[in-house]
């Protein structure tokens, strides 16, 4: 009750798993779902910035940054064996060392771009009608533990998820943790309240100059994803080690 409130500064952030998956959520996983982007499915998340001219042409974060969704992630909530159309499931690059290379797809969107379907079309019960959905969308381990990066680190640690805001084409955001940390010289010297950020998207992911490694990559589960109207909730997953973002801004 008596920690600081947040700052607003411009400093270097790190980020844990859980907020790092409520990120990757809201920020790659709705933008890639192409019935989103063809504005034939708006309702509780919007359309999509990632339009199909951005399509292996968009630097969407950098080179550390490589996002899949993979529906045979062990032990994931998004995974399973095939999709309700009886599309196999899969692995499928969405951000390729930073750009932007794939979409969730359906048969119906993927033929539109000339493509076959990724698997992603689910419903909620054999009642509903499937929608294009995400299954398991994991960022991929780089090196690094996150002793490790405290221990270079001049800036803030961020922990848990509390609350986030994103407008409908899910570019601006606002990202709010249940504590943050101060981290000088290396240590993790006071606590914070209330710690938020915000600003666009991308260009969070472009500032990202830290991925963690396998042994501190962790996989998380969401398991009421809303979407559609009525409304069909299923279960998805997130997996992702600790990053940290460069002179980005924290505070509103």
């Amino acid at each position: 009750l008596s920690a600081r409130p947040c700052p607003v500064e411009t400093t270097d952030l790190i980020l844990t798993p859980p907020l790092v998956g409520i990120f990757i959520h809201e920020s790659v996983g709705h933008p890639t779902e192409l019935d989103r982007v063809f504005g034939t499915e708006a309702n509780f998340a919007g359309t999509s910035h990632l339009v199909p001219e951005k399509l292996n042409n968009f630097k969407f974060g950098s080179d550390l940054v490589t996002i899949v969704a993979d529906a045979t992630t062990p032990g994931g909530l998004g995974s399973f064996w095939f999709d309700d159309e009886g599309v196999k499931a899969q692995k499928v690059d969405l951000i390729k060392d930073g750009l932007f290379v794939g979409y969730l797809s359906s048969r119906e969107t993927a033929r539109t771009l000339g493509q076959v379907s990724n698997g992603m079309m689910r419903a909620q019960r054999w009642c509903h009608i499937p929608l294009v959905r995400m299954t398991n969308i994991n960022l991929e381990p780089r090196q690094g533990t996150l002793d490790a990066v405290i221990a270079e680190t001049d800036g803030y640690l961020l922990d848990g998820f509390k609350s986030v805001s994103i407008d409908d084409k899910r570019l601006n955001f606002n990202l709010g943790a249940e504590i943050g940390w101060r981290i000088k010289d290396g240590k993790m010297v006071e606590v914070i309240k209330n710690p938020v950020l915000s600003g666009i998207t991308y260009e969070y992911w472009r500032s990202c100059n830290f991925v963690g490694g396998k042994e501190s990559w962790v996989l998380y589960g969401i398991p009421s994803c809303g979407k559609g109207e009525p409304i069909q909730v299923v279960k998805v997953g997130h997996g992702a080690p600790p990053i940290r973002l460069a002179k980005v801004r924290l505070g509103v």
